[in-house]
C-alpha cells in the first residue's frame, strides 16, 4: 500500500472514531439507483460505513424508473412544476416499483456485500403517518396560469414513528425504506422521498441527512462548477438568502436545509450519488466531495 493511500487512512481514523455508534439518513434518488454498477459501487460504501459501526437508514424514491413503467405500460403522466399528479393506475405503479423493484435490488446488492438490512415502506411499523395532500392553487409555469391542482394519492407527513427503526438499528440492521406512506384508513399515499429522510432524520435526531443525487452540491451560480459551495452554516445560508447571493431553485433547497438542521439534525449533505467514493470522500476526509450545511 502506498503512502498516498495510508494517509487517506490516517485521515479516515477521527472521522470513524466520530461517528461510530451515530445515526446517518441516506436518501437515494431514482437516478442513483437505476445503474446497477452504480448500485453496486454505492452498497459497497455504505457496507464500510456500516462495518465501522455508524448506523444507517437508506430512503428511496424511484421517480424515473417510476416514469419508464408508466410509458411502457401507456399510463399517462401529469407533472406539475416537478411535482407528479398521482391517479390511481400511477399508485398502482408506485407501489411495485418503490416497495418492490427498487426495494428488493438495494436489498440485494446490500445482500452480496454481507449487510444484514431490512426493506421497508414507510406503511411498515405506521412509520410514516401520512394525509391526503389536499388540492392547492399553483402558478403552472409551462401555461404561466394559476390553477387549482388536485395531486391525486399524494400525502404529505402528518408524523414519524421510529420505534421499528429504533429496533432494527439497535440490533445492527441497516433499513431500506421506500417512499410510500398511509393514513389511519389504510389509504396509501405517494410521498416525497426528500421529506420522508428529512423527517425521519429529524425524529432519530440523526448525526446527518446526505442526500443522494446526480448534481455534486448546491452552487451560486448554476452549472458553474468554480461556484460550488463546500461548507456552509444556516446562518451564512440564510445570509445568501437575504441578501439575494442565493436565486431560483437555490432559495426552497437552502431554507428546506436550515429549517431541518434546526429541528436538530447536526448536518446535512448534498453529494453525487454517480461518482464513485463520494459518499466515503464526503465522511471521511476534510475536503469532501458536495456541499455539508451545519448547524
Amino acid at each position: 500500500m502506498n503512502d498516498e493511500k495510508l494517509d487517506l487512512l490516517r485521515e479516515a481514523l477521527p472521522y470513524i472514531q466520530k461517528f461510530k455508534g451515530k445515526t446517518f439518513v441516506i436518501k437515494f434518488s431514482g437516478k442513483v439507483t437505476e445503474n446497477k454498477e452504480n448500485l453496486t459501487s454505492l452498497v459497497e460504501e455504505l457496507a464500510l460505513l456500516h462495518q465501522v459501526g455508524i448506523r444507517i437508514c437508506v430512503v428511496h424514491g424511484g421517480g424515473k424508473q417510476l416514469t419508464e413503467l408508466a410509458e411502457r405500460l401507456g399510463v399517462v403522466q401529469t407533472v406539475i412544476n416537478g411535482r407528479r399528479v398521482t391517479g390511481d393506475e400511477t399508485l398502482e405503479l408506485a407501489k411495485m416499483i418503490f416497495a418492490g423493484k427498487i426495494n428488493t435490488e438495494i436489498l440485494a446488492a446490500l445482500r452480496q456485500r454481507g449487510v444484514a438490512a431490512v426493506g421497508l415502506s414507510g406503511i411498515d411499523g405506521n412509520i410514516v403517518h401520512a394525509v391526503r395532500r389536499p388540492p392547492r392553487e399553483v402558478l403552472n409555469r409551462q401555461t404561466g396560469e394559476r390553477e387549482e391542482i388536485d395531486f391525486g394519492h399524494v400525502g404529505d407527513v402528518l408524523e414519524i414513528n421510529v420505534r421499528l427503526l429504533d429496533v432494527l438499528l439497535e440490533q445492527s440492521y441497516l433499513s431500506v425504506i421506500s417512499s410510500l406512506g398511509a393514513d389511519d384508513d389504510g389509504q396509501i399515499y405517494n410521498i416525497n422521498a426528500d421529506t420522508i429522510a428529512a423527517e425521519i432524520a429529524v425524529s432519530l435526531q440523526a448525526e446527518k441527512l446526505v442526500l443522494l443525487s446526480d448534481v455534486a452540491g448546491i452552487y451560486l451560480e448554476p452549472d458553474e462548477p468554480k461556484t460550488k459551495i463546500s461548507r456552509i452554516s444556516v446562518a451564512q445560508a440564510e445570509g445568501l438568502i437575504s441578501s439575494g447571493a442565493a436565486s431560483g431553485g437555490m432559495i426552497p433547497k437552502l431554507q428546506n436545509i436550515t429549517d431541518l438542521l434546526k429541528r436538530g439534525v447536526k448536518s446535512a449533505h448534498i453529494i453525487n450519488g454517480t461518482t464513485r467514493n463520494a459518499l466515503l470522500s464526503e465522511v471521511f476526509t476534510d475536503s469532501g466531495t458536495g456541499t455539508m450545511i451545519v448547524n
